[in-house]
């Protein structure tokens, strides 16, 4: 606990400049699985990088990951099921093509933080599975008029 509060600092930058900008929880989860180099594991920030000092940032980047994670995974599914929703909807694209990217491509495999227990990871990628059938279920369907 002692080594986060070294981190505080970029941390709270972190979250007050960059993720409050950003209105749910799977948005933020998004993003910042959008920020780790698939191939090294290791966050990139532009604007962090250019202020504090490069181990700083990973740690602080990997705590606020592990933080989202952990808090999409404490929401009820049905609060999850509407932040989803949300987030879903405010991406570029028909709605329903999203969804059934990600359904049929599990894009969302890479969003659980690097360290996250696989049993956590199973749990997570579970309930993304329902919540995308759930979401899919919910929107209208083309219907012939004749």
């Amino acid at each position: 606990m002692d080594e986060i509060l070294r981190f505080q600092p970029i941390i709270r930058d972190f979250t007050a400049t960059t993720l409050a900008a950003i209105p749910n929880v799977y948005g933020r989860l998004i993003y910042i699985a959008s920020l780790r180099d698939l191939s090294s594991g290791r966050y990139e920030h532009a604007g962090l990088a250019a202020v504090y000092p490069p181990e700083g940032v990973q740690e602080a980047m990997k705590f606020c990951h592990e933080e989202i994670f952990s808090r999409v995974l404490e929401m009820p599914l049905s609060v999850q099921e509407q932040d989803l929703g949300e987030c879903l909807e405010a991406m570029a694209g028909p709605v329903g093509a999203t969804i059934a990217h990600w359904r049929q491509l599990e894009s969302y495999r890479i969003l659980p933080p690097e360290d996250a227990p696989d049993y956590l990871r199973e749990l997570f990628f579970s309930n993304l599975r329902v919540l995308l059938e759930i979401l899919e279920s919910q929107r209208p369907t083309a219907r012939s008029i004749g």
